[in-house]
């Protein structure tokens, strides 16, 4: 079992070791920084482990300040870390039967500033398995490459593929940059032997679906 002294020993060991090392309650002391006057960080985020232990996600924040020493904003700060990951989390193993379905899981990415293509990779019985940026671009265009898409999609062992990408100049309709990107995904897939499902453009208000819009020719076509 490993014993951490205090703050800046977690921090080290953070560093050293990744985001998956430290125990809740260290956690927890990397989000609070420091404890108060006479209650010390380690024995304040223990205090929050054991409250979290006790609430629902409504009362979150109201049960994390009724504990002393944290108070609303450490509460909030507690809250939203929690939030946060839920977010970023809860596409994990959701079966996609079509694929809009992802759209939820994406959404977020659509009121970016700059395009963003994201790739949603899939096993076999099409649980998500990872949902990840591919590429950052400017305001109304991304770069992407075959290879970046696929080379972790193989590695992950993706049986099938989704890809998206956010239009923020505020429309869905797919340039021809898009199409012609989407075509050269399609011939790197066949070779590849990863299925791409379809490829959806987002804005704020509404999606582009390739596949439902008869766009995504394929050999089974």
């Amino acid at each position: 079992m490993k014993i951490l002294n205090d703050k800046p020993d977690v921090r080290e060991q953070v560093l050293k070791h990744g985001l998956s090392y430290p125990s809740d309650e260290e956690l927890v002391m990397l989000i609070l920084g420091t404890g108060t006057r006479n209650l010390p960080v380690r024995s304040l985020s223990h205090e929050v482990v054991r409250a979290l232990g006790k609430t629902n996600t409504e009362d979150t924040v109201q049960i994390l300040s009724s504990v002393k020493g944290m108070g609303i904003s450490r509460s909030l700060a507690i809250a939203a870390a929690l939030e946060l990951g839920r977010r970023r989390s809860v596409h994990l193993h959701s079966v996609i039967r079509q694929p809009r379905d992802v759209v939820p899981f994406v959404r977020n990415y659509s009121v970016l500033p700059k395009e963003h293509f994201i790739c949603v990779t899939l096993n076999g019985g099409h649980e998500v398995l990872k949902i990840r940026i591919a590429s950052v671009g400017t305001i109304n265009r991304t770069l992407v490459h075959p290879r970046e898409i696929f080379s972790e999609a193989l590695m992950e062992n993706a049986s099938a593929m989704i890809v998206c990408h956010n239009h923020p100049s505020g429309t869905c309709t797919p340039s021809e940059d898009d199409i012609e990107t989407t075509q050269t995904l399609i011939a790197a897939s066949q070779i590849i032997g990863i299925t791409l499902l379809d490829h959806i453009i987002l804005d704020r208000d509404s999606y582009f679906s390739f596949l439902e819009h008869n766009l995504l020719f394929t050999e089974t076509e």
